[in-house]
């Protein structure tokens, strides 16, 4: 053990569960003293930490709401605002959970683009690369049931929209819109397991966080220079010099949470699911929640592609802007990691982040003049970005020379 950390281990108690179960030195080789760290790591590589805390508190938070909520169409919407009035702190439980999804949203968005920046997909760190994908869409399938349970007016007409995006298979998709809505039509079987599914996925991300953490450790953190550590000289303890970072991390990052949760509870969030769900009256404007709509934006701007009818066209642009993230590892044919050092791809990075954002613009817009014609010019760049743009800059980019090591910068400042 390191000096840090042996007094600790010293203590008669922890001796004892020590030898009989040794989670301590496991705590230590994972996030403690005894894991070496690339010594130049910057405040981008909070949001990992940062999204395991946003998965912790939705966990927390939901194991309590579960125990006021009842996933019943008659019941679930009064059950919701029974927790509101009458549960003590209840509204504050609601909203944490609430909002904490948009915060877990954000997180992993953040951790998403400082992962494309820095090129951490790239060998040896596709698998951590997969498994990160897996654990977005497993907080969007978790995110979209969660967004159903309070059953008012958007809630029900998200919910038929979205199923309903399945029956553009053909063949397949009728009976898989039968079986997401258990019957001919969503209704009380479908909030049955959806509520169901919403309550399972949470612990399913837990598990994959672990394989994720695991994959992590085997190669170590990737950094802002994109190099590999050459010794101990570039390497420092995870703890306390990235435990002390992150926890200024965690206080900026609660700071925000709190101005979120206590002066804009519902900013994020859309007046029409304070309605009763009402089979019978469909909202002027159906939209989802802010962090799908990008992906919305995508489902409708693509038009009719020669045989492909709009529907289905739409669909598979969706949900392919989404799988094409899983190829960035070939599709990136550089061997340079971090666009620090790669002076086209960093312009063409800034301009794909444009274009996310007008996605999102586009996406909370009908689909009709400016909004329809934004959201075509991005999900065209969306694709020709990643297809075509990165194959090529990777093979025809010349890079700026990569320093020997970490240290080296460093150094070189020193005798300057």
């Amino acid at each position: 053990m390191a000096d840090n950390t042996s007094g600790f281990m010293n203590n008669s108690v922890v001796k004892w569960i020590e030898y009989r179960l040794p989670v301590f030195s496991t705590l230590d080789h994972m996030v403690g003293s005894q894991y070496p760290t690339p010594k130049n790591l910057n405040y981008w590589w909070n949001f990992g930490s940062l999204a395991g805390l946003c998965l912790v508190i939705q966990i927390v938070t939901g194991i309590v709401l579960v125990m006021h909520y009842t996933p019943h169409i008659s019941m679930a919407f009064d059950s919701v605002e029974h927790i509101m009035r009458d549960v003590n702190y209840g509204w504050l439980l609601r909203y944490m959970h609430a909002n904490g999804a948009s915060m877990f949203f954000i997180a992993v968005y953040i951790h998403i683009f400082r992962g494309l920046y820095y090129g951490s997909y790239k060998a040896p760190r596709e698998l951590l690369w997969f498994l990160g994908l897996a654990i977005f869409l497993l907080m969007m399938a978790t995110a979209f049931m969660g967004y159903v349970l309070p059953w008012g007016q958007m809630s029900f007409w998200g919910a038929t929209v979205i199923t309903n995006l399945f029956s553009a298979f053909p063949g397949v998709g009728e009976p898989i819109v039968k079986w997401l809505w258990g019957g001919f039509a969503i209704g009380n079987p479908t909030l049955n397991r959806f509520f169901s599914l919403h309550y399972l996925l949470p612990f399913v991300i837990v598990g994959v966080v672990i394989l994720h953490i695991l994959a992590l450790h085997q190669h170590g953190s990737n950094n802002p220079k994109g190099i590999d550590t050459k010794g101990p000289q570039d390497r420092i303890p995870f703890h306390p010099y990235y435990t002390i970072k992150d926890a200024v991390g965690v206080g900026f990052f609660l700071l925000f949470f709190a101005v979120i949760l206590f002066y804009l509870p519902n900013a994020l969030g859309h007046a029409d699911n304070y309605i009763p769900a009402n089979p019978l009256v469909t909202p002027p404007h159906i939209v989802p929640e802010w962090y799908f709509l990008p992906f919305y934006a995508i489902l409708r701007s693509v038009p009719d592609i020669l045989f492909i009818p709009a529907k289905l066209a739409g669909v598979l642009a969706m949900f392919g802007s989404i799988l094409i993230l899983f190829l960035l590892p070939w599709l990136d044919t550089s061997k340079v990691r971090s666009a620090k050092f790669r002076p086209i791809y960093k312009q063409l990075f800034w301009v794909f982040l444009l274009c996310c954002v007008g996605l999102w613009y586009a996406g909370g817009r009908p689909p009709e003049g400016l909004a329809l014609m934004i959201g075509r010019i991005c999900t065209v760049y969306y694709f020709v970005h990643f297809l075509i743009l990165m194959p090529l800059v990777g093979w025809f980019e010349k890079p700026l020379k990569l320093p020997a090591s970490i240290s080296e910068p460093v150094l070189a400042g020193n005798k300057s």
